[in-house]
């Protein structure tokens, strides 16, 4: 009686790796980088020409000649050279905040299922889908859900009912609406129930 052994892999046995933990979503900011390179290249192209110029045997730009002489007559404590140099620390300030904070602060990162897939979900969106749950709550009037990226604010109306039964099936359901939506780090819940203003 002869057994066949059938060969198994090591890798099949393996626990599979951990998904990479989720980050925020950073913006390409597309628009304040060709602001700065239209600026940039059209300063270098103008000066490059004015250089050019003046090698050539021709009389530099009004303009720069004005500006070598006010650079050699204003003093450092002079209000448009301080001017001039807080709006530059301003623009430098802007440009590595721009650098160094990923923006998109509307996109919610998603828990990573896979290694290799990313997703994000728009705050306004989530916040539609908790608001089309919240209204479905009996005793609800009318709902406002602020979505921000760590905090859930609920304002809901209620017309009839007690307002703590109210607020209790609201932070049920909202607490499991939340839980849906898949976010890599769900916001903490406020809800706030009240009843609608009197007539008159």
């Amino acid at each position: 009686m002869t057994t066949d052994t059938v060969p198994v892999r090591q890798d099949d046995h393996d626990p599979p790796s951990p998904a990479p933990t989720p980050r925020r979503f950073w913006a390409v900011r597309r628009i304040p980088a060709a602001i700065l390179a239209v600026v940039l290249l059209g300063g270098a192209g103008l000066l490059l020409y004015d250089v050019a110029a003046v090698r050539a045997d021709h009389t530099a730009m009004a303009w720069r000649s004005t500006l070598a002489d006010d650079l050699a007559t204003w003093h450092l404590d002079d209000v448009w050279v301080l001017a001039g140099a807080a709006l530059a620390v301003a623009l430098g300030l802007w440009l590595l905040v721009l650098a160094a904070t990923p923006g998109l602060r509307a996109v919610l990162p998603m828990r990573r299922e896979h290694t290799d897939v990313r997703a994000g979900l728009d705050r306004k969106a989530a916040g539609l889908a908790l608001r089309d749950r919240a209204v479905e709550v009996s005793g609800v009037q009318s709902v406002q859900v602020r979505m921000g990226r760590s905090k859930v604010k609920v304002r809901a109306v209620s017309h009839f009912r007690e307002l703590d039964v109210v607020r209790a099936d609201l932070e049920g359901v909202l607490g499991g609406g939340i839980e849906e939506l898949g976010l890599a780090h769900p916001p903490a819940l406020t809800v706030r129930v009240a009843r609608p203003p009197r007539k008159g």
